[in-house]
């Protein structure tokens, strides 16, 4: 059936319902996934739905943020929290996604080390914040992180390429370490004996953003420190 894609966006109010407080006309909002339709002029939208964007952000740099640095906020402050020192492993860090995990993990603090598939994604991701670039087609990013790591492997890893990489993420994490499995580009990886994670007591989570923005509270917080990054400069996006 005919239908109106697009799960983001940010625009102008330009009408409130009758009893609504804590929005006005004129208000610069933004939203994130249901319900669909933001490939259009204009949209109704709950109230509870959309974030106020700071009038230090521009309106197309909010409609292409919100939804990567909302899933970058879950990734790094709520999946796992990644704090001063810890060594976290990025796939696709060239990638919408993996460039902000880079720039924001970076600016916690944290020892970035990205895989990327040309050289040309591999100096995106150092000026992203990589502190170590890994080419996968041309060198083995289990060997690399070993090497790099002086074999205490990482912290946690952040995963969206899926099969290709999934059993290698899982040897390059440190005892008691975080495999975040947020995506599966490759293709759906294969299946995981629980013996896999024990040789290591392993943390396995495929996290879904809207259950950990499910509520107005969750989901200010995460546009709010979205968009705090973006005016600091902590985080860029492009506008295309």
């Amino acid at each position: 059936m005919p239908f109106i894609p697009g799960m983001e966006a940010c625009g102008v109010v330009t009408a409130i319902g009758p009893g609504l407080t804590g929005r006005q006309v004129g208000d610069l909002v933004a939203y994130i996934g249901t319900p669909m339709g933001s490939y259009a002029e204009e949209q109704i939208l709950p109230a509870n739905k959309v974030v106020p964007v700071p009038p230090s952000i521009d309106p197309i740099v909010a409609a292409s943020v919100i939804l990567k640095g909302m899933t970058a906020q879950v990734l790094l402050r709520q999946c796992f929290k990644v704090e001063p020192g810890h060594r976290v492993l990025v796939h696709a860090a060239a990638g919408g996604v993996g460039s902000l995990l880079c720039q924001w993990a970076n600016a916690l603090g944290a020892i970035v080390i990205g895989t990327v598939s040309t050289k040309e994604k591999a100096v995106q991701a150092k000026e992203d914040g990589c502190h170590h670039v890994i080419i996968y087609k041309e060198e083995d990013f289990v060997a690399r992180v070993t090497e790099i790591t002086s074999d205490n492997g990482v912290d946690v890893v952040y995963d969206s390429v899926g099969k290709d990489t999934f059993k290698g993420s899982l040897a390059c994490l440190k005892t008691r370490g975080y495999m975040v499995s947020f995506g599966q580009a490759s293709g759906r990886p294969d299946p995981v004996p629980l013996s896999a994670l024990a040789a290591k007591s392993l943390f396995l989570t495929r996290p879904a953003l809207f259950q950990y923005t499910a509520t107005r509270d969750k989901l200010l917080v995460a546009a709010g420190e979205v968009f705090a990054n973006v005016a600091g400069c902590v985080a860029r996006s492009s506008k295309s």
